[in-house]
């Protein structure tokens, strides 16, 4: 007697990070929020680096270019916070999730793909947004006499911690997601605790306050992206990247945990 057995399908990384980059590319708010995060982040850049060229190059401030250079990436983090979230409600939203998991039963590999994606596709949209913010703004600098080189120290770190900056931005997002499974609840915490949250801590007096401050995703994470040593109110550039990139490892973590004992 024969036995008829399925053939399993496959549950392979590869074929799953496939799965994900199609899932991601096919919907249309992906590229509209990232044009906006390019548009944004090198748009304010651009325009902040033209108000405040002639005041630095007359001496009238006491700042540098490099303060100003990344600077309109304040308002890109909204954006990789909106496309880290959406990645993950919106399959909630529309129930795609169990067809999702009905291919990749192994939720594990389905985590790890979608953070491989979303963390290589806002990796390049920051990369992006940093060099033409930076192009733009170094016009104006360049004009008034002040240009700044990639060569000059920590310029080219700077343009690409942004990538990685935002890159890990999205997968903090897409772990709160993953928590809550609500696209307005994602999106609010996210920016909350990135803007507010890491401001309010500041409220904390003494020793502890000040390191709690530091620690904070949203004043942790950024000290990659600026180009200027602030001393003693932020982490070392590398050591603020590992702070950062620890929270996110410990949310996913945690994502992970009730990914696997919930119901799709």
């Amino acid at each position: 007697m024969s036995t008829l057995v399925a053939a399993p399908s496959s549950t392979s990384l590869g074929r799953t990070v496939k799965s994900e980059w199609i899932k991601l590319a096919s919907i249309r708010s992906t590229w509209w929020t990232a044009l906006a995060m390019v548009v944004l982040g090198a748009g304010f850049t651009t325009i902040i680096s033209g108000v405040v060229a002639g005041d630095i190059a007359s001496g009238k401030s006491g700042d540098s270019p490099g303060e100003y250079i990344t600077q309109g990436l304040i308002f890109s983090q909204i954006s990789a916070v909106v496309i880290g979230a959406l990645v993950v409600t919106s399959e909630y939203g529309t129930g795609l999730i169990r067809s999702t998991l009905a291919a990749t039963p192994i939720r594990s590999t389905v985590l790890a793909a979608k953070a491989l994606v979303l963390s290589g596709f806002l990796f390049v949209v920051g990369l992006v947004t940093a060099f033409a913010g930076y192009f733009g703004g170094n016009a104006f600098f360049r004009h008034q006499g002040i240009g700044i080189s990639l060569g000059d120290p920590h310029i080219l770190r700077s343009l690409i911690g942004a990538g990685l900056y935002m890159a890990g931005l999205g997968v903090l997002a897409a772990a709160i997601g993953l928590l809550v499974r609500s696209t307005a609840a994602a999106i609010s915490i996210g920016l909350a605790l990135i803007f507010i949250i890491g401001q309010v801590v500041q409220l904390i007096p003494g020793t502890f306050g000040e390191w709690v401050t530091k620690l904070m995703p949203g004043n942790a994470g950024p000290a990659i992206v600026v180009p200027v040593d602030f001393g003693e109110h932020m982490l070392g550039p590398w050591t603020g990247f590992a702070v950062y990139v620890a929270e996110i490892a410990v949310l996913s973590m945690a994502a992970l945990a009730l990914f696997r004992k919930r119901d799709a």
